[in-house]
């Protein structure tokens, strides 16, 4: 009986092993180049708009770098969250942005002036649903210059530009 339970265990610590070595040789569900594309966003920011503060965001990769998480706050405590993906069934970035006034869901991809998005921007006090673009450029100096238009009456107007500047920490 003790030898049949020795080989048993024996058996069992071998398929142990060999389970937990395919666990690590497994590739990362997002490791793939285009998961980086948007990694110069990352990172901790002060943002000004016209000249002056205006405000903060905090660009964080989660779930093993699956997900860009954005949290903003405005200098007037204004506040909203996006998450940002790669869809590599669509193989195009998304961005999903929720705050108390707006809901804004864009899509798109790098391109050689940055990452560019566009989608729709929804007023949630009057439900208005607009078409909506975004375009993210990483400037020589390390900040990054983030421009937003949205579209009425058919034409293309300026909705909000901001330059990042990282936070040294």
């Amino acid at each position: 009986m003790q030898r049949f339970l020795c080989i048993s265990c024996k058996l069992f610590v071998i398929l142990l092993i060999g389970f937990t070595a395919d666990a690590h040789a497994a590739p990362a569900a997002c490791g793939a180049s285009e998961y980086r594309q948007f990694d110069f966003w990352l990172g901790s920011w002060q943002v000004e708009a016209d000249g002056k503060p205006a405000g903060t965001n905090q660009i964080s990769s989660e779930h093993d770098g699956c997900l860009l998480q954005e949290r903003w706050q405005s200098v007037r405590g204004n506040t909203g969250s996006s998450m940002n993906f790669y869809d590599p069934q669509t193989r195009q970035w998304r961005q999903i942005w929720v705050s108390a006034g707006t809901i804004i869901d864009i899509r798109g991809g790098l391109e050689a002036e940055g990452m560019r998005l566009s989608g729709t921007i929804t007023y949630l006090a009057t439900n208005q649903q607009l078409p909506f673009r975004g375009l993210w450029t990483p400037l020589a100096d390390g900040r990054v210059r983030q421009y937003f238009e949205e579209r009425r009456d058919g034409i293309w107007h300026d909705w909000f530009e901001g330059f990042y500047q990282k936070v040294v920490e």
